[in-house]
């Protein structure tokens, strides 16, 4: 807890405190920071665990450009560390990556899962899961899509076990069913055929299981909230906690972007004017997750792109940010008082010109 008021501490650290913890969402309304905010948190964890994966699943990929190194859709060390890995999957498979996959050799396995609305990129991401879990990385970082493919992702396993168990419910029909088609055909009857099939949607069945039990699990996953703060993206956050609380999902951090802090707004209208709006929507965010650790992020000059700005970028998130002392004079932004010690230093040189000028007449 804070020490001021009572309040959770506002950092995540209660991340790292977490050693069990295996699956970390961070996820948002877009253009809120969702992928610097999950790099840098994955950064942090790289120093705490054995060996950490980022996998960003929004089709617009950013991690490439946040750490300057081409990633792919298979998981690559990021320069500078020996245990973060980092890949980017298309949560939208096209037909012809949909075809490689393992589950989709057997043409009527795959036409009859295309019967049910959802099931490609389902199917999609418990491929990419299962991946993830056979590489048994302690820790798997997930910089998801804007909220509303987000939630759709999150509800995957669900759509999967409901598909998938459907199917396995008219296994006795289908076997009966196949045997007598593979009869007309000439084929002599296999009954083997529908056990061959039914039994890698088993597999698959109880690989989505797993996986939704884990991520009902408190103390296995949990999903950061990152927002800016504004109107649209406080609605959007508290939408998608409750959208978390719906699928059992854990939330209990929310990360506010882009705030500007008081001590550096100068004499600037337009800042004051924005730390006014600002401040009305932070007082709302405290109000609405109280029993929520809310880390506040200052707004940057610049991008924070490289393993570098990273690295320094993410010890916010793990303290209380301090805004640097203002360099203005009283009543004066930063880019004035500059100028003023600037003339000043001019005139004092004019002045020492001056003296050498008529000390030679003299």
């Amino acid at each position: 807890m804070s020490a001021d008021d009572g309040r959770p501490e506002p950092t995540l650290q209660n991340i790292l405190d977490q050693k069990e913890l295996k699956w970390i969402f961070v996820g948002g309304k877009g253009g809120v920071g969702k992928t610097t905010c999950s790099s840098s948190l994955a950064v942090q964890l790289a120093a705490h665990r054995d060996s950490v994966l980022i996998i960003s699943t929004d089709p617009a990929h950013n991690l490439s450009d946040a750490f300057r190194q081409k990633f792919t859709k298979t998981p690559t060390l990021v320069e500078g560390f020996s245990n973060l890995y980092a890949m980017e999957v298309d949560p939208n498979p096209d037909l012809g990556e949909l075809e490689q996959m393992e589950w989709a050799q057997d043409s009527f396995l795959t036409e009859l899962a295309g019967s049910i609305p959802g099931i490609d990129e389902a199917m999609s991401f418990a491929e990419v899961m299962k991946q993830v879990q056979t590489l048994d990385y302690s820790c798997i970082v997930f910089d998801t899509a804007p909220t509303g493919h987000t939630l759709r992702l999150l509800n995957f396993p669900t759509v999967l076990e409901k598909g998938l168990g459907k199917l396995m419910s008219l296994k006795g029909a289908m076997g009966g069913m196949m045997g007598q088609v593979s009869r007309m055909l000439g084929g002599g009857g296999d009954e083997n055929m529908a056990d061959q099939v039914l039994g890698k949607m088993e597999g698959m069945l109880d690989i989505v299981k797993k996986i939704n039990e884990q991520f009902k699990d408190p103390g296995l996953t949990t999903f950061v909230c990152v927002c800016i703060p504004e109107f649209l993206s406080l609605y959007e956050t508290e939408r998608l906690v409750q959208e978390l609380a719906k699928y059992e999902i854990d939330t209990h951090n929310v990360v506010i972007n882009q705030v500007i802090f008081p001590d550096i707004v100068g004499a600037s209208k337009l800042l004051e004017a924005r730390v006014r709006m600002q401040s009305k929507y932070l007082e709302q965010f405290y109000d609405l997750y109280e029993d929520f650790h809310i880390v506040k992020l200052p707004l940057l000059e610049e991008e924070v792109r490289g393993v570098d700005a990273l690295k320094a970028f993410s010890t916010n998130l793990m303290r209380v940010y301090a805004p640097p002392p203002p360099l203005q004079m009283a009543g004066h932004s930063s880019r004035e008082a500059a100028l003023e010690a600037e003339v000043a230093a001019l005139r004092k040189r004019v002045s020492e010109l001056e003296a050498q000028l008529n000390g030679g007449k003299a």
